[in-house]
């Protein structure tokens, strides 16, 4: 019998009201002692998913990244590409991402005509993914790369009405991401905004640190946060939000 999809867990997830929890890893930024903290945390149970990817790969190997995670991972294994290149067989799945909050074509469409041929030959899920750059108070790589400003912090409506018309487009899933070394993370008045807005889960990222700042994101109405810079710099601090996602949804089970 086949795994669920990473899709139809998060769909699931979602639909239950339980959270979940991914961790991204930078092909550029690994090391063996990260590898070692995030295999023994993959192993303790937790964390739901592993994004792999960035905007900019310069000089890491996202495909040899992916099959040593891929290795031990128990999870399903997503691919989080910056451009047309970022594909990998040995992945489970790949975020289909297309920037709807910035207007430069070559982030909405051309990247995507780009890898379309070598994503439908492949094995990948393709999860149709709306990809929303908010500002997260410091310039980002996604930003620079990309040519695109991102939804001001203060401006909810615009994040909002972004997700509803990615949602109408038929994107499956809505990613809301502040960027790596992102100042703050998004706002809860802005995810509780987009959650209002569509039906399909909400990813969320960048700037998340703290059990604080990832319980007030699901209590908005996010449905999975997406850490990366905490753990590459901390990965012990990880068993603190992993606790913190387990409270949530024990909280949630209750009042279900």
């Amino acid at each position: 019998m086949s795994k669920p999809s990473f899709q139809t867990i998060l769909s699931q997830s979602a639909k239950a009201g339980k959270k979940c929890l991914a961790v991204l890893v930078d092909p550029d930024k690994i090391s063996e002692p990260f590898i070692q903290a995030l295999q023994q945390r993959l192993k303790t149970g937790g964390i739901d998913f592993v994004f792999v990817g960035g905007s900019l790969i310069s000089s890491g190997d996202l495909n040899e990244t992916v099959k040593q995670v891929k290795a031990f991972s128990p999870v399903p294994v997503v691919i989080f590409p910056g451009a047309a290149f970022h594909v990998s067989e040995h992945a489970d799945a790949i975020l289909f991402l297309s920037l709807v909050s910035g207007r430069n074509p070559e982030f909405l469409i051309g990247q995507q005509v780009l890898a379309a041929p070598r994503v439908k030959a492949s094995s990948l899920e393709v999860c149709p993914t709306g990809y929303i750059l908010v500002d997260g108070g410091a310039s980002t790589s996604v930003s620079y790369v990309s040519g695109t400003l991102p939804v001001p912090h203060d401006k909810p409506d615009i994040a909002a009405v972004t997700a509803m018309t990615a949602e109408m487009m038929g994107m499956k899933l809505i990613f809301m991401d502040a960027g790596s070394g992102a100042r703050r993370t998004i706002s809860p008045a802005m995810i509780k905004a987009v959650r209002g807005s569509v039906d399909c889960p909400i990813i969320v990222g960048g700037g998340f640190n703290s059990s604080e700042s990832i319980e007030a994101a699901y209590a908005a109405g996010a449905d999975l946060v997406v850490v990366g810079s905490m753990f590459e710099s901390n990965p012990e601090k990880m068993d603190g939000l992993i606790r913190s996602l387990q409270r949530t949804n024990e909280l949630i089970s209750n009042n279900n």
